[in-house]
């Protein structure tokens, strides 16, 4: 028994990953024929890649109880389920649930073999929605002795007489958007009054506003329904007329107050569900639009009705526009939405409008973890659907553009940056731009590896903006995008250069000299460049570096830009043998380098995180000059004393603590030097450091 129930609940597991992994086929299958050794009682083979033969031969000698085998595919037909599990004398008894939703029936093949629906004699609920489904077949059916539940949503059924046949056993009848039925009002009416065991109908209508006429029929039914004596299916608990819009509150009044055991109503699109007569029955189930449980209720009960679902998740935006309280079960019922409709723009564009009202400001900090990934794996599946639709672009950036969603939510963040740029590659919206590229700025900081195509694509941001001489967010995104993106990252900072960022970047120092945020992030990743040996080089442009050594003389200019410019200088000149400019050029920038440093002031704002110290372990070396070497203990100085308890690991894990100590007692270091040192080692506390892991990176000046 327990090796029985184990493989239940593998094969659901299977079935259910069927989509992503492909794991349940005709090969996989194979492992359930062994019916002696794997007793199976239920089995869901939904949405599954499986021919008729591996069907039969894997699962049809159980005794099986339940089988699900909607939206299956490769051959597998409603036909050939039917006739695999009439062969096994065990399953046309035993099975009592059989969903065949979304399968082609194929009911011709049988005609030989008087094999039908009414061979499985134990047969108690089936579904068979959206399936070619006749009155034929139908008939076959309700000869069904035990039968209970039907399920003959969104099929040609033209006329349901046959449903007489089994009106002392049928409990639920769902019929939901019947197009083709052909029978008079007073004739349906009928057929559904003598069913005195229903205890469920389902007569509910999805139409779009252009076919409200094809309907009026199926509305006078629900009206007649409503406004009938309570003799008429009088063991009816559960009505959904949801869509029916010729009906009105009086007959609605009428009904409720003569079925005083009622438990649910579908009203959704009926203009009924803000009734008075609702108001007071608080143990009574409604989809409607009147206010959260109704919508809530509808995002449930219809999950596969794309039209019900669109109107709800419409109103449940109206309702969560001014959300300031975490609603992780309404979130869950909007993903659960987008996952069941995967490909429609309806539901998307109306849902990630939602996910945005649920997840704004502090709202996504106070929900599970789990739920917020399972929410950007949803935004970045819209993003990938709809690529050219610019309102589910938005919807799903506003959502993104979160500090807590890019910093600490795990996910795939380098799909996710390929999906922004792609999007920017196409795209001119400026508020649209804006927004993907301040999500890009963060995202690259944490990713790996980046294609030139990429970099290209934001240098082309910041020519277009440079070109014009705007100052925006955008631009300064832009920049501080292609700062992360270097850090630390040879191969980026390679393609940068490859991709002729160095020429664009000198253009924009020199147009942008009053704008010291756009310098800081210029000089930023000409830092990050600087820090590569291999790189060095492309940066001896003595154009260049005079434009720096300004910067770093300059009095008037912000010491934040000056450090940046300090930093490319002092990298540069940290090795005599790959200077190839002149050699007093480099002595007067080494004697500017000093000069320059001790006169600037202590900045109390965060300015610059570093992932690791190991590009200032060569500047820090003793037999480097005091300008280089007080550059780089400047910085360290400067990020400890700012955030101590973060550094201070890192300085002894990267070897950093060694290098001080070696510096402070070298009889030629500088007294500048030494001083900072004392300061560092004194204040990090090193003779006892904290223990633990730090990974930061150069994100972004503040």
């Amino acid at each position: 028994h327990s090796v029985s129930c184990g493989l239940l609940i593998l094969i659901v597991i299977f079935s259910q990953n069927q989509k992503s992994c492909q794991m349940l086929n005709d090969s996989t299958v194979g492992i359930f024929r062994d019916s002696k050794e794997l007793r199976l009682r239920r089995a869901s083979i939904r949405c599954c890649v499986m021919s008729a033969d591996a069907f039969r031969l894997a699962l049809c000698s159980h005794r099986l109880l339940e089988l699900d085998a909607s939206w299956a595919s490769e051959g597998l037909t409603g036909a050939s389920v039917v006739s695999g599990l009439v062969s096994s004398p065990e399953c046309s008894v035993s099975l009592q649930r059989l969903s065949l939703n979304g399968l082609h029936l194929d009911w011709g093949s049988l005609e030989e073999s008087c094999v039908g629906f009414s061979s499985l004699l134990g047969l108690r609920t089936l579904h068979l929605a959206n399936t070619d489904l006749t009155d034929d077949i139908l008939e076959d059916i309700c000869s069904l002795p035990h039968l209970e539940s039907l399920d003959i949503s969104c099929t040609p059924v033209s006329n349901l007489s046959a449903l007489l046949q089994c009106k002392n056993s049928l409990r639920s009848l769902i019929a939901h958007r019947l197009r083709q039925l052909n029978m008079s009002p007073s004739r349906l009416l009928f057929v559904l009054s003598q069913l005195d065991a229903l205890r469920h109908l389902d007569f509910s209508d999805d139409r779009p506003p252009a076919e409200d006429t094809d309907g009026r029929d199926g509305d006078e039914v629900a009206r007649q329904l409503l406004e009938g004596s309570s003799r008429i299916l009088p063991s009816l608990v559960s009505l959904d007329l949801s869509g029916r819009k010729m009906i009105g509150e009086a007959a609605l009044a009428a009904f409720v107050e003569s079925r005083s055991g009622l438990i649910f109503l579908g009203l959704l699109a009926t203009g009924l569900s803000s009734s008075h007569v609702l108001t007071s029955l608080r143990n009574l189930k409604v989809t409607g639009e009147a206010n959260e449980n109704q919508v809530c209720e509808a995002l449930r009960k219809y999950t596969e009705r794309e039209c019900f679902v669109q109107k709800a998740l419409i109103q449940l935006y109206r309702l969560t526009t001014d959300a300031d309280t975490a609603q992780p079960d309404m979130l869950e019922l909007v993903l659960g939405a987008m996952k069941s409709h995967p490909s429609s723009l309806h539901v998307h564009l109306v849902a990630t409008a939602c996910v945005f009202n649920l997840t704004t400001q502090d709202l996504a900090e106070a929900m599970p973890v789990s739920l917020i990934c399972s929410t950007i794996t949803q935004l970045l599946h819209a993003m990938k659907t709809f690529p050219n639709h610019q309102q589910v672009q938005k919807n799903c950036l506003l959502a993104l553009c979160s500090d807590y969603i890019l910093q600490d939510i795990p996910f795939d963040r380098y799909v996710a940056a390929m999906l922004v740029i792609n999007w920017l590659s196409n795209h001119q919206d400026p508020t649209l731009q804006r927004m993907a590229v301040a999500v890009i700025s963060i995202l690259v900081a944490k990713v790996e590896t980046f294609k030139n195509s990429r970099i290209t694509q934001l240098l082309a941001i910041v020519q277009q903006k440079a070109m014009v001489g705007v100052v925006d967010s955008t631009l300064k995104f832009a920049l501080s995008a292609l700062w992360n993106l270097t850090d630390e990252m040879p191969s980026a900072a390679r393609s940068f250069i490859q991709c002729q960022g160095l020429e664009l970047y000198e253009e924009v120092l020199e147009s942008y000299y009053n704008e010291p945020t756009i310098q800081q992030k210029i000089l930023g990743l000409l830092n990050n460049i600087a820090e590569v040996k291999e790189l060095q080089a492309d940066l001896m442009d003595e154009g260049l570096l005079e434009h720096i050594v300004i910067l770093l003389k300059d009095t008037q200019v912000e010491v934040g830009v000056r450090y940046f410019a300090g930093g490319i200088l002092a990298h540069l000149t940290s090795k005599a043998e790959a200077w190839t400019l002149d050699q007093d050029f480099r002595d007067a920038i080494l004697k500017q380098l000093h000069e320059s440093i001790i006169t600037w002031a202590h900045l109390e704002r965060e300015m610059v995180s570093y992932r690791s110290f190991c590009p200032f372990c060569p500047l820090l070396q003793t037999c480097q000059p005091s300008g280089v070497q007080l550059w780089a203990v400047w910085a360290i100085h400067l990020v400890c004393s700012q955030n101590t308890s973060h550094y201070s690991s890192m300085l002894e894990r990267d070897g950093v603590t060694e290098l001080l100590k070696a510096l402070a007692a070298h009889p030629d270091t500088h007294s500048d030097i030494q001083r900072l040192v004392g300061s560092i080692l004194l204040n990090t506390k090193l003779a006892n450091p904290v223990r633990g892991h730090c990974c930061f990176s150069k994100k972004k000046c503040h």
